[in-house]
């Protein structure tokens, strides 16, 4: 039975290990931020994972929410101290936010975001203005995230909303973890505008913009074409790794001591697996693991 139609009463057809997945895929498109690193430290384990599928043959292209150029996130990668041996290439949320930004030429545009996302918009020619004037709004989240929290902007998205202002969202992530601690994220914006009646471009996971730039990169990296079911998305978030893989259809191996760790943890494979299946019907899921590993970690 292939991935794309497993099912949860077949549930020990999805409890391989990494080590067997790297022979099953030999593209794996992985998740960063609570796969390989918490935004305080890397895993040795992850990196040390992602290494022994390159050097069995497979690409590993990293593929993240950044709202951040990928040259950024590689910069916050070396800060982190994750060897370039990990990983091939990188493709962000930011990449893809650029080309949807740039769309916007000669226009009035305003960015809503913390200052250390301004490099997501440096040599585009936009008309940057304030926001009482744009036209479309680009979010790269919360202003200051560690403080405050996204109802704190329903007057701001009010505003926009009647204005007819549109979103480009460049981080689809609702929240992304932090040491120990839950950060909100642009995508959580976006889903208060959305409910408003606001309209949002999505620029990252689970749409396929950013899935298909994935795809290129590996094509480039194997040097051949690259088909669906020789890709592996491995993430720890329901709502983007998941639903990605799913509307992608692509195989997944999901990560449980991620962001959903705090709903997931004591639970055995088999209860997060049957847990991933009800929330993202019909998603290819090719394995369960807490931690990514080479080896089984539940």
């Amino acid at each position: 039975m292939s991935v794309a139609t497993a099912h949860p009463e077949r549930l020990h057809e999805v409890l391989a290990s990494a080590r067997a997945l790297s022979a099953r895929y030999p593209v794996w498109l992985c998740d960063v931020w609570g796969v390989i690193h918490n935004g305080v430290k890397a895993w040795p384990a992850a990196l040390d994972c992602l290494a022994r599928h390159r050097r069995a043959g497979g690409a590993v292209i990293l593929i993240t929410n950044a709202p951040r150029p990928s040259s950024a996130v590689r910069r916050q990668l070396e800060c982190l101290k994750v060897p370039p041996d990990c990983f091939d290439q990188v493709v962000s949320s930011g990449d893809v936010t650029r080309v949807l930004v740039a769309e916007w030429q000669g226009r009035r545009v305003h960015h809503l975001g913390p200052e250390r996302d301004l490099a997501l918009l440096d040599g585009i020619d936009i008309h940057w203005v304030g926001l009482d004037d744009a036209e479309a709004v680009v979010c790269s989240g919360l202003i200051d995230d560690e403080n405050e929290r996204p109802e704190d902007y329903d007057g701001v998205l009010a505003g926009m909303h009647r204005r007819d202002v549109q979103m480009i969202c460049a981080n689809p992530d609702k929240v992304v973890q932090k040491g120990s601690r839950l950060i909100p994220c642009a995508g959580a914006l976006a889903e208060r505008y959305v409910a408003l009646g606001g309209t949002v471009r999505m620029a990252g996971k689970p749409f396929s913009p950013i899935y298909d730039e994935a795809l290129r990169l590996a094509e480039v990296v194997l040097r051949r074409p690259v088909s669906r079911h020789e890709i592996l998305a491995i993430g720890d978030g329901l709502a983007t790794d998941a639903e990605g893989a799913r509307k992608n259809n692509l195989g997944l191996l999901f990560i449980s001591n991620g962001i959903h760790g705090g709903d997931m943890e004591g639970a055995d494979a088999r209860s997060i697996a049957a847990a991933v299946y009800q929330a993202v019907p019909g998603v290819g899921l090719a394995g369960v693991l807490g931690a990514l590993s080479w080896t089984d970690e539940i």
